[in-house]
């Protein structure tokens, strides 16, 4: 009996997130309700309260549900290849609908949530740069990159551009700006040549 009560509670706050993203897509962020999600869910709202504290914890919920991709780096010796991997399988999530439009909603919900803001650093951002510092290590570690160079600057560099590019200029990300951006990089963060080398 419990895990038929546990199944219908599942199954109740699927539906509700689902519901909470198709209302988004519809009428945007700024006129999402925590009431239209409840009544298209067919649901009372002191259910979703009683769950997620505001909107945007609901929708935040909502929209990390969706994030299927695997994010974990591959590793293949090559540093400049791995990273261009992962990311072209962020931008191709990040850059496009339904998603796209979604995390930028987020990401202006966090600019003056701090809640959001806390909840989508620690569920979401830190653990991708976690795994992007620890795949630069690694390639650090076996002389891919310079001895000296700083992992956390190397993060937002790598991350620094995306983000300009979603919440300021809204142009597109594509595979070619990511080409460009890691080719600006690595020219930077690449061992130095030996000197005297072919004298």
């Amino acid at each position: 009996m419990t895990d038929h009560r546990t199944t219908r509670a599942a199954e109740r706050t699927e539906a509700i997130m689902r519901t909470t993203l198709e209302l988004a897509q519809e009428v945007g962020y700024t006129k999402l309700s925590i009431e239209a999600v409840a009544a298209r869910a067919g649901v009372g709202k002191h259910t979703i309260y009683r769950r997620w504290p505001s909107k945007g914890a609901l929708f935040l919920d909502s929209l990390l549900s969706l994030n299927e991709t695997d994010f974990d780096y591959p590793d293949t010796g090559d540093i400049a290849a791995d990273l261009r991997e992962q990311i072209y399988a962020a931008v191709d999530l990040l850059g496009q609908p339904p998603v796209g439009p979604l995390y930028q909603a987020l990401l202006g919900e966090a600019q003056h949530n701090p809640a959001v803001a806390a909840d989508l650093n620690d569920r979401f951002i830190t653990p991708q740069a976690e795994k992007t510092v620890a795949r630069l290590k690694k390639a650090r570690d076996q002389g891919q990159l310079s001895p000296d160079f700083d992992l956390d600057v190397a993060m937002d560099i790598l991350s620094g551009p995306l983000y300009f590019r979603v919440l300021i200029t809204q142009q597109p990300l594509t595979h070619d700006y990511v080409d460009r951006m890691l080719d600006a990089l690595f020219t930077g963060m690449g061992p130095s040549p030996e000197t005297g080398a072919g004298m």
